[in-house]
C-alpha cells in the first residue's frame, strides 16, 4: 500500500555531496517513521539516517555530521543529504517505511522493522 521511489544516485568525488531524494505514494499517512538504509557487496543492511512522523531523527555513527536527513509534506519526499563523502560510503541506499507505532523519539534500526522498500540507488564514492 506504500511504494517508494529513490532517485538521485550517481558517482561522485571523495570529499563531494550527493542528494538522494525518496518519494512516497499510496497510504502514507500509515507510515510512522522513514529511514535510509545502505548495504555494500558482501556487507549488511545498515541504517544510515531516520525521521519519524513527529520528526525524530536518527543517524548512524559513520555518517554523523556529514548526512542529513529530512522531509518535505507537501511532496511527500524524504531527502538524504550526504557531504563529505567516502569511498566507504559507496552503496545501494534504500528507502524504506516503518508503519508501526513506536515510542515518541524511537525509530527502529533493523531492517525486520520496515515494511515497505525502495529499488535502491547505486552512489559510488571514488575519484
Amino acid at each position: 500500500q506504500v511504494q517508494l521511489v529513490e532517485s538521485g544516485g550517481g558517482l561522485v568525488q571523495p570529499g563531494g555531496s550527493l542528494r538522494l531524494s525518496c518519494a512516497a505514494s499510496g497510504s502514507i499517512f500509515s507510515i510512522n517513521a522513514m529511514g535510509w538504509f545502505r548495504q555494500a557487496p558482501g556487507k549488511e543492511r545498515d541504517l544510515v539516517a531516520g525521521i519519524t512522523r513527529d520528526g525524530d531523527l536518527y543517524y548512524g555513527d559513520s555518517v554523523k555530521g556529514r548526512f542529513t536527513i529530512s522531509r518535505d509534506n507537501a511532496k511527500n519526499t524524504v531527502d538524504l543529504q550526504m557531504s563529505s563523502l567516502k569511498p566507504e560510503d559507496t552503496a545501494v541506499y534504500y528507502c524504506a517505511a516503518d508503519l508501526t507505532w513506536r515510542p515518541r523519539g524511537s525509530i527502529a534500526t533493523y531492517v525486520r522493522a520496515y515494511d515497505y522498500w525502495g529499488q535502491g540507488t547505486q552512489v559510488t564514492v571514488s575519484s
